[in-house]
């Protein structure tokens, strides 16, 4: 039986290979997510694997648009694990909103792409109740250097 069969999202994720990491701390006087009524919203989410960031330096210098996809794409993973945390992945109806920030290079305007990797994973674990309304930012710096920061609105049950 596949996910889609199964109508669960974790089931999908399973499918995708994809395990969701323990949620983050907050590391300020914020919380990792924030529910009111039917809407949870995350804090922004930096692409860190095993407590360890993914990367650092500028899109468009220091780091290629492919590797800035997929630090989106650990972004969007790392979200989700925050939404499981607060409310359960299966709770989710739909993504409503992601919003990317890009720590940009002088003159790099390929923000869109490189978010592509948050949308293009919510696609693939929600299908059309992933795809979202978006923003993507250019930015001159992100918290400890980050190339990439996501953060999302999701509606739940």
């Amino acid at each position: 039986m596949t996910a889609e069969q199964s109508g669960t999202h974790s089931a999908r994720l399973a499918e995708l290979g994809i395990t969701l990491p323990a949620a983050p701390a907050a590391a300020g006087s914020y919380l990792p997510t924030a529910r009111t009524g039917n809407l949870v919203f995350t804090a922004g989410q930096l692409p860190f694997v095993d407590g360890v960031l993914a990367g650092t330096g500028k899109v468009g210098d220091a780091v290629s648009v492919e590797d800035a996809n997929a630090y989106a794409r650990l972004c969007a993973v790392n979200a989700l694990a925050a939404v499981h945390a607060a409310v359960g992945i299966d709770a989710v109806v739909r993504v409503v909103k992601v919003v990317g920030f890009v720590a940009s290079a002088e003159g790099f305007t390929g923000q869109p792409g490189v978010i592509n990797g948050a949308s293009d994973l919510l696609v693939e674990v929600f299908g059309e109740a992933g795809r979202h309304a978006r923003s993507a930012v250019g930015v001159s710096e992100l918290p400890l250097g980050t190339p990439v920061e996501v953060e999302m609105i999701v509606e739940v049950r």
